[in-house]
């Protein structure tokens, strides 16, 4: 069973994998009752003195008070040469608490500001869960200092059980990069399984590597990921008022510090990073409030890469597909709608619609060789792939979505409770 006592996705690995320990970086969890008694719900992160910080986080406009500070914080540069800390909790979000929020805030951060000797502006924060209740901040205030005597360098694995709400199981991925003079490790954990949908970050996602690299590539590095992953990602439309992705540095690899970008080992990192960054993506997605699908959604000749995520969304985020899929119905005659309903260019007669290898409409029309049988047996597959070409241009996008199943209403419709 998951942590809120669901059970654990049919799409879900078959264990966490064995993280790689990034040097410089150490975990700790606990349970401090923010919501539920007897379960991890709090976490602490310590990244080691001389660390660079960045960090990309959801554009909602009631976005919470967390949210809002380490936005604040992070723009006054992502160096951090005395360290940095982020403090996690689950059970709350801390989201449209007025003033308290902010409160809230500053009371949790500085707690670890002072335990751990940091400056307050390197200190980060994130909760995720009920909006609209005040934080009991201070059940994770009494917890800071048992956390800070628990720091560990292998605690990862639990940190990502603790960030845990509804998520059915924890989320972690990693890479390896040859540097000059030694390797680059990276590692991350992430939570999310509903209210996900794109506009950054839409979950929590925390990675680490052991690479020297200035604060404003390691920006450019992650923001060059997003649309490739967790901006190209949707469970149910919705998007969070609380998510956030923060990247830390410790630069204590023995390989040369990164100077560029475009070339040779960075750009080697940043190929790792954003595979990393994908394949956290893809777990969320895996873990969908309820889902049993996991699909694929891939949108070529499109007039531009803009009107390509326009279909592509669309059709991700179509209940009367997500629902198809959900029973195993290769109803393509929704995509031909949801398609149109897009906004984005489209020429009916141009249009071609593939379930995995097999074209199923073209130019208009059913495609000659159309077997509603195979088709129906590609739709019990877990992993799903549809693919639709506009045939008008050189757009493309892909993205990746879930089914839509009664699961997902029975935890939303109950979600407080």
């Amino acid at each position: 069973m998951g942590k809120a006592g669901l059970p654990v996705s049919p799409l879900a690995p078959a264990s966490f994998p064995d993280l790689p320990v990034i040097e410089g970086v150490e975990f700790a969890s606990g349970a401090a009752g923010v919501k539920y008694q007897g379960r991890t719900d709090v976490t602490l992160i310590r990244v080691a003195p001389g660390s660079t910080v960045a960090g990309a986080f959801t554009r909602s406009s009631t976005r919470a008070a967390c949210v809002l500070d380490n936005q604040a914080k992070l723009a006054q540069g992502g160096d951090a040469p005395e360290g940095a800390a982020i403090i996690i909790n689950s059970g709350n979000a801390n989201a449209f608490t007025g003033a308290r929020g902010q409160e809230s805030v500053d009371a949790v951060t500085g707690a670890v500001a002072s335990a751990l000797s940091l400056p307050a502006s390197r200190v980060f924060s994130s909760s995720t869960g009920v909006i609209g209740e005040p934080l009991p901040h201070d059940r994770i205030v009494a917890a800071i200092g048992g956390l800070a005597g628990a720091l560990d360098p292998a605690g990862a694995a639990e940190a990502a059980r603790a960030i845990m709400t509804t998520d059915t199981f924890p989320k972690g991925a990693s890479a390896t990069v040859a540097g000059e003079g030694g390797e680059i490790r990276i590692a991350g954990i992430a939570k999310g399984s509903g209210m996900i949908a794109p506009d950054m970050a839409t979950m929590l996602v925390y990675v680490f590597t052991d690479a020297a690299i200035p604060a404003d590539l390691l920006q450019q590095a992650l923001s060059g990921g997003l649309n490739g992953s967790f901006n190209a990602i949707t469970v149910d439309s919705d998007t969070s008022t609380s998510d956030a992705l923060i990247l830390a540095a410790t630069g204590r690899s023995t390989a040369a510090p990164i100077t560029s970008l475009q070339d040779g080992v960075g750009a080697a990192f940043v190929t790792a990073l954003h595979g990393v960054m994908r394949e956290l993506a893809h777990l969320v997605v895996r873990d969908g409030e309820g889902a049993t699908k996991f699909v694929e959604i891939a949108v070529t000749g499109a007039d531009s890469d803009a009107d390509a995520r326009l279909v592509a969304m669309s059709i991700a985020n179509s209940p009367l597909v997500k629902t198809a899929i959900a029973g195993e119905d290769a109803n393509w005659g929704r995509i031909v709608a949801a398609v149109g309903k897009s906004g984005a260019n489209a020429d009916r007669d141009r249009l071609s619609i593939a379930f995995g290898d097999m074209v199923v409409a073209r130019d208009g029309w059913r495609d000659p060789d159309y077997d509603e049988a195979e088709a129906s047996a590609y739709m019990k597959n877990q992993d799903l792939r549809i693919a639709v070409d506009l045939g008008l241009g050189q757009g493309a996008q892909t993205v990746w979505t879930c089914d839509l199943t009664h699961g997902y209403i029975d935890i939303n419709a109950d979600y407080r409770s």
